[in-house]
């Protein structure tokens, strides 16, 4: 099923939800806020609809038929490794988000949520992905931390010969830091920079990504050393 709203959307969406009524009902509301929605009941029509269409954001149930939402997560990333992709949940744990979270998603809702949660959800994913695009920044592409090199370009890291893939998220996380030496930059100012300003902050929630974060690209995770807690404020990188 296909809703758009001709030359008003505001950019296509790739919905993936096994429940009829809630898909249906998502469609009608982005259909509202001028997306163009492409829908899947499974995780096999959502990867081929991907493929034939290319979406600016996908939004997918964990829990689907034939393929999971996980399995559609990290099978989209190996092909697009910037594409914004918001995850869907009933089950509300942190083991669930983490493991999301590392399969590739940039954001993770839980069920029951509210419209305009979700809507702002969406266009702050939009609009962080449109800012990371070289050519809507000024900013270097490529920027050092100690030694590990990152690429806004291909959303790829370099520590020697290993390389590491990162979401857009993660990319504008470690360019905050290394933008702001040894200042400790509060848990806001990452929810406000990084997820948008129209974003419900959640600051545990932003402490699991840190956490998944650092499992990317520490040497040791649980003795940081770019990303390390100001307890009770946020995180600092020390050069």
């Amino acid at each position: 099923m296909r809703l758009e709203k001709g030359s008003m959307a505001s950019g296509r969406i790739l919905l993936a939800e096994d429940d009829e009524n809630m898909r249906n009902g998502l469609a009608e509301l982005l259909a509202l806020e001028g997306f163009a929605c492409d829908c899947a009941c499974d995780g096999e029509v959502a990867l081929a609809m991907f493929r034939e269409n290319r979406p600016q954001l996908i939004v997918l149930d964990v829990m689907m038929p034939k393929i999971d939402g996980l399995g559609v997560c990290k099978a989209i990333r190996k092909q697009d490794p910037a594409v914004p992709i918001l995850m869907l949940s009933a089950r509300d744990t942190e083991l669930d988000r983490v493991v999301g979270l590392e399969h590739g998603a940039d954001d993770y809702l839980i069920k029951p949520f509210g419209p305009r949660e979700l809507i702002a959800r969406i266009r702050s994913l939009l609009r962080r992905a449109q800012l990371t695009r070289p050519s809507h920044s000024t900013a270097a592409p490529v920027f050092r931390l100690d030694d590990l090199e990152v690429d806004a370009r291909s959303l790829r890291a370099r520590r020697g010969e290993a390389v590491i893939d990162l979401t857009a998220r993660e990319v504008a996380l470690l360019r905050l830091l290394y933008e702001r030496p040894g200042e400790a930059i509060s848990r806001d100012d990452l929810l406000d920079e990084c997820w948008g300003r129209d974003h419900l902050p959640n600051s545990r929630a932003l402490d699991q990504y840190i956490s998944v974060l650092r499992r990317k690209v520490e040497h040791d995770p649980s003795r940081p050393r770019f990303i390390k807690t100001v307890f009770g404020f946020g995180y600092r990188y020390d050069e």
